[in-house]
């Protein structure tokens, strides 16, 4: 194996790992909500469940630590390569979690990110379920897996669904009794597995909280090769990030009528490169100015992604310039890098040359993708990976919910996808889209977490609250940390409606602010 792929895979997949929402249940009350049920069989005993579909490779009972309490851990395997994990505490609240993956998935259930989702689950309760969906990114960085069939299918669709089977069946012999409900949680990837879970296997989960989904995964990737191509005929270098941010957010910021630093709806404000940015003169590249050439890279990536004549993708939306808490601007790393390549540029090689197309290409570089020609060839990795289907009618009717977020300012998934999808749910669905499903945008928020918005907030207790007390939310309270502490609040509004300033109070207080529509 290429060691310079699998040290970079490991770079990108703790990253994928990293921003998932690690803010859920942070608003749970265990107390209040559940009577605790005991288990009915020894850990061990789960071994014996191995039969053809699935192997118990472990069960082994895991005393209480300051970090999760009591349970039983269960690892195994189902058929062919499809790994999971289910920890089952011994004072359980009825309910099975399972939370899902990031990037190209393949994570180890060691990992950091993945323990911490786990243990505070366990805390309060839940039986928890995860599945690595069934290849090992240490083996098979990137999309390298997807020469199988089967591992292409198994992290597209099937292996969470089968892996939220077998959670059940051991649920069931743990405790001698099912699950009172099962919910998913997940962002990124995780959020387009919680559309897809919700589009092809809807009576899998009471609820889903569907966090910056890559739902149109194909169409991301193509957005990918765009900006690569328009940033290669001219780099813009990270040094410049800082004045491009302050142009958007000094053109931006207002629209909304509040100078508070953040950019309510990046899509009402007509931000132009070749109006609002410095210009070089002449043939000339300086710090703070920015070439012809480099404007022109610019509006290509704010402008719409065309193919013979007809909109592919949308643009992507400004905002994520800004520098987060880090002092690096959202698009460094992302989209402008100056020593390497750009996370998006790894993530797009690699899904063209393993997944994209039907003949796979390892040689394949995003330069050579025609944006006339090329989609069409796409057609059979959008029908078993891209979760885009608006008809919920299943998942309805069952009596499933969706908590849906995304963040405007996000640097590595176009939210205006985000946006587009639910309303189109609400074209097919109806007046009733809003009883089970509902989006909620952060403005100024990064991909899954950070930026200079209300990026921390528990999505998870409204989406239970919702399905087991019929309170949908009305608003969900975000906050911006810094040093563990809040600098900042704001309700985030169920879509369309926006967070309003009333004219009175602290522009940097959720009290100061009414939901309502635009």
């Amino acid at each position: 194996m290429n060691v310079r792929l699998a040290m970079l895979s490991v770079l990108l997949t703790a990253w994928a790992v990293f921003p998932q929402n690690g803010s859920q249940l942070k608003d749970w009350n265990p107390v209040a909500n559940e009577i605790r049920v005991n288990p009915k069989s020894p850990c061990g005993d789960l071994r014996g469940l191995t039969g053809y579909g699935y192997s118990v490779s472990t069960a082994i009972a895991m005393p209480a630590t300051a970090e999760a309490p009591e349970h039983c851990r269960v690892s195994g395997q189902i058929l062919p390569e499809v790994r999971f994990e289910v920890n089952l505490p011994s004072a359980w609240n009825r309910r099975l979690y399972m939370f899902g993956n990031g990037g190209f998935a393949g994570e180890p259930f060691e990992a950091q990110g993945r323990v911490s989702h786990r243990n505070r689950a366990l805390r309060s309760g839940f039986a928890v379920a995860a599945t690595d969906t069934g290849h090992d990114a240490s083996a098979e960085p990137l999309a390298t897996f997807a020469v199988s069939r089967q591992k292409l299918l198994d992290y597209a669709y099937r292996a969470v669904h089968v892996t939220a089977e077998t959670a059940k069946q051991l649920v069931r012999a743990y405790y001698g009794a099912p699950q009172a409900r099962a919910y998913f949680d997940g962002c990124s990837t995780g959020g387009r597995q919680g559309l897809i879970l919700a589009q092809r296997f809807p009576n899998d989960f009471d609820g889903i909280v569907v966090g910056a989904p890559v739902l149109d995964f194909s169409s991301t990737m193509i957005s990918y090769a765009w900006i690569a191509q328009a940033l290669a005929a001219a780099p813009i270098p990270s040094a410049k990030l800082k004045i491009l941010a302050e142009r958007v957010y000094e053109q931006c910021d207002g629209k909304d009528g509040l100078k508070d630093g953040l950019i309510d709806d990046p899509r009402k404000c007509a931000f132009e490169p070749s109006r609002d940015l410095p210009k070089c003169s002449g043939e000339s590249d300086g710090a703070d100015c920015f070439t012809a050439k480099q404007i022109g890279a610019l509006e290509k990536i704010y402008g719409d992604i065309v193919g013979q004549g007809r909109r592919l993708f949308p643009g992507w939306p400004v905002g994520a310039e800004v520098a987060g808490a880090n002092g690096r601007s959202g698009w460094e790393g992302w989209l402008v890098r100056d020593d390497a390549r750009t996370i998006s540029v790894s993530f797009g090689e690699t899904f063209f040359r393993y997944m994209g197309f039907p003949e796979k290409d390892a040689n394949y570089d995003l330069s050579r993708f025609d944006f006339d020609r090329d989609p069409g060839r796409m057609t059979a990795i959008r029908q078993v990976l891209d979760a885009t289907e608006p008809d919920l009618s299943s998942f309805r009717s069952r009596g499933g919910r969706i908590v849906m977020y995304y963040g405007w300012a996000d640097q590595a998934l176009n939210p205006r996808m985000g946006v587009e999808y639910y309303e189109k749910v609400a074209e097919r669905m109806g007046p009733e889209t809003t009883g089970f499903m509902r989006l909620f945008m952060a403005p100024g928020m990064f991909h899954c977490a950070g930026g200079v918005g209300p990026s921390t907030f528990d999505a998870l207790t409204p989406l239970i609250e919702w399905v087991e007390k019929g309170a949908a939310p009305e608003k969900i309270v975000g906050a911006r940390m810094a040093a563990g502490k809040p600098v900042l609040t704001r309700p985030l509004c169920p879509y369309p409606q926006v967070a309003r300033y009333k004219g009175t109070g602290s522009v940097d207080d959720a009290g100061s602010f009414v939901c309502q529509k635009p």
